[in-house]
């Protein structure tokens, strides 16, 4: 009896760790796969960061503020915080050192 509560102990915890394995080993694909598309638009967030920090980005918002620009078009890249709020996201995931 006893080598057979053995057993089944071994097997729940070959079993437990294996779903951690699985979930484990999920995680690391998904990380990777978001690293990979983050890789990808390295160049437009350079574009990005210099439009935010440009003078032209100023006068696009000051036209939006005056109400020259349409209000049916997305235009949540001249909020005061969106930028500024995703660029930090970004520099908080590089001092944690997730990114790059």
């Amino acid at each position: 009896m006893r080598k057979d509560r053995k057993k089944t102990e071994q097997i729940k915890r070959i079993s437990k760790y294996e779903e951690y394995f699985d979930q484990v080993a999920e995680a690391v694909k998904k990380l990777e796969e978001a690293l990979e598309a983050f890789d990808s638009v390295q160049p437009q967030l350079k574009e990005l960061t210099e439009y935010y920090e440009s003078d032209t980005w100023k006068k696009d918002y000051e036209d939006d503020e005056k109400g020259l620009i349409p209000k049916d078009i997305k235009r949540g890249v001249l909020s005061e915080d969106g930028v500024y709020d995703l660029l930090e996201e970004i520099k908080e995931l590089k001092e944690r050192k997730i990114l790059k």
